[in-house]
């Protein structure tokens, strides 16, 4: 009996800091993401979560080539931004 208890306290000393690990890279991907799914539903009128899914399913079925249209969206997306800033006197 007490194996098992060693067992489970290896099982819990081992995943936790795994898992701790995984959602801080998760907080840190969504916080310094592109934003392309927001910004689709944002002008589509669709959930974000929606366009997602779309996109990871797309990706399984179509082989990752729906991650070129998304970091190509990512890519216009940010040198517009780019664009609208250098517009103000104090860029130059």
């Amino acid at each position: 009996m007490k194996s098992l208890n060693m067992q489970y306290g290896l099982h819990v000393r081992i995943f936790k800091p795994l898992m701790e690990t995984i959602y801080s890279i998760q907080g840190i991907i969504e916080k310094n993401a592109f934003g392309v799914c927001t910004r689709l539903g944002e002008k589509l009128r669709i959930p974000t979560y929606s366009i997602r899914v779309l996109f990871i399913y797309s990706s399984f079925i179509a082989f990752g080539s729906p991650l070129l249209l998304y970091l190509g969206l990512a890519f216009v997306m940010n040198f517009r931004k780019h664009m609208r800033r250098r517009d103000t006197l104090w860029y130059y």
